[in-house]
């Protein structure tokens, strides 16, 4: 099949940024009849001259009352990608109080009230149920790599990507006030956190102990009273539990960054006055070159790709739900997903889904969101 560059694109994700946008102008076009029912000039001189003074004041400010009472039109400032920074905002993310996803949820949401969640499908399924307005949620680390569980649960749950943060994890070690760290016979943590600081733990001469969660591990350990057993958690996990840091900056590279995703039930409106990324997820017929057709619609309209991961499903359906929440189970010899620097605003990225619509079987947005660059 020929590669060309300039098909329009009309997925849902755009039918759902249009009627978002034809909701704001009927909001202004309330707001303009409320101010066309003020009268002119000349009729206010020909109430003047039926009524008194008095009552002139009182009507007038009648209808500034009623004119405050009116819609405010929207502006470009309320419809920002930008997270609120309020303490309205509930954000659920896995683990206890002083898990790094914790950390992360802070992070974009400063005051925000930050739920816990036992599992990765419960923060899932709280936004989902609106008993939270947002989830912040692991989807790769710079040292262990991606996190498979969440992009599965990308294509279970019908929510969007809505933003992204970067976290600088630095891995401590825990133990009870008064122990050393050459008494510890065990050392517990995630597995990808114990994975992440292997150097020191060999160094120790430990017994790894694999826990679901870094500040469970804390919390496992001050709870118990565990002398001969330590921690990898963060530092507030030390200060909730009431443990000592024994070391700090534990993990093997210093330059160790997780990437988190913001989710929610709606998407946001795609802009181009700042650096967006896109994430999708597609599949492909099976057959020579149809990946190289696959990445070229990207490379044809010079769009870099930032992340590029795939997931064997031959002998596994996957449950893919659609707009209205219901699933139904699906094989896919492989699952593609992609993180683009383009917004869904500017033509070429619209185009670029177009074509792959040409040969791709299955493919979804899974959000465009504004890039998060600071650490």
């Amino acid at each position: 099949m020929a590669l060309r560059a300039d098909a329009p694109w009309s997925p849902a994700t755009t039918r759902r940024t249009t009627t978002r946008s034809s909701r704001a102008v009927e909001v202004r076009a309330v707001g303009r009849r409320g101010f066309e029912s003020v009268p002119s000039a000349s009729s206010s001189v020909e109430l003047r001259s039926v009524v008194g003074p008095l009552e002139v004041d009182e009507s007038s400010k009648k209808l500034q009352r009623d004119l405050n009472s009116l819609p405010k039109p929207l502006s470009v400032t309320d419809l920002s990608a930008n997270p609120r920074h309020d303490s309205n905002v509930r954000v659920a993310y896995q683990g206890i109080p002083g898990a790094f996803s914790e950390a992360a949820a802070l992070k974009a949401y400063p005051k925000c009230e930050a739920v816990p969640c036992d599992q990765f499908e419960a923060a899932f399924k709280a936004v989902e149920l609106w008993l939270v307005e947002k989830a912040v949620l692991p989807i790769e680390n710079s040292l262990g790599g991606s996190i498979h569980r969440n992009y599965d649960l990308l294509l279970r749950h019908r929510l969007h990507i809505v933003g992204e943060v970067q976290l600088a994890v630095n891995h401590c070690l825990l133990g009870l006030p008064g122990v050393r760290k050459e008494e510890l016979k065990r050392v517990l943590s995630h597995p990808q956190a114990l994975a992440q600081c292997e150097n020191t733990l060999s160094k120790l001469e430990v017994i790894r102990e694999s826990i679901d969660d870094t500040a469970g591990a804390a919390q496992f350990v001050a709870a118990n009273g565990l002398r001969d057993a330590g921690a990898i958690a963060s530092a507030r996990a030390a200060e909730i539990y009431g443990l000592n840091i024994l070391a700090e900056g534990i993990q093997d590279d210093s330059d160790n960054v997780t990437r988190f995703l913001i989710l929610a039930r709606e998407p946001i409106i795609p802009r181009t006055e700042r650096p967006f990324k896109t994430s999708i997820v597609f599949t492909l017929e099976e057959g020579p070159g149809v990946t190289f057709k696959a990445l070229a619609v990207f490379a044809l309209r010079a769009i870099n790709l930032s992340k590029i991961e795939s997931r064997p499903q031959r002998k596994r359906p996957l449950r893919v739900v659609d707009d209205s929440n219901c699933g139904s189970a699906k094989y896919f010899d492989y699952l593609f997903y992609i993180d683009f620097e383009a917004s869904m605003a500017e033509p070429r990225a619209q185009n670029a889904l177009s074509h792959l619509q040409e040969f791709a079987t299955f493919l979804r947005v899974l959000g465009c969101y504004p890039v998060d660059s600071a650490l």
